[in-house]
């Protein structure tokens, strides 16, 4: 992650408060003015484990549109 990467993003979501504090101690300039959402999801997961997957689109969905099922 480096500060342009976060530049262009209008939404940032983390899975944990632990990332959510990485980034606040990094980053702080760089997403002061961004919205930055914590989904609460524990990151113990396996890469694209369908629990996750489901988890995190969960969490995402109040906040974006996400097109249906987007499956």
């Amino acid at each position: 992650m480096t500060a342009g990467h976060l530049g262009w993003a209008d939404l940032i979501f983390v899975m944990e408060k632990r990332h959510l504090n990485r980034l606040q101690a990094k980053f702080r300039d760089a997403i002061a003015a961004k919205r930055v959402v914590c989904l609460h999801v524990p990151d113990d997961y396996a890469y694209m484990d369908e629990e996750l997957v489901d988890r995190l689109r969960s969490g995402v969905a109040p906040h974006v549109d996400l097109g249906g099922d987007a499956r």
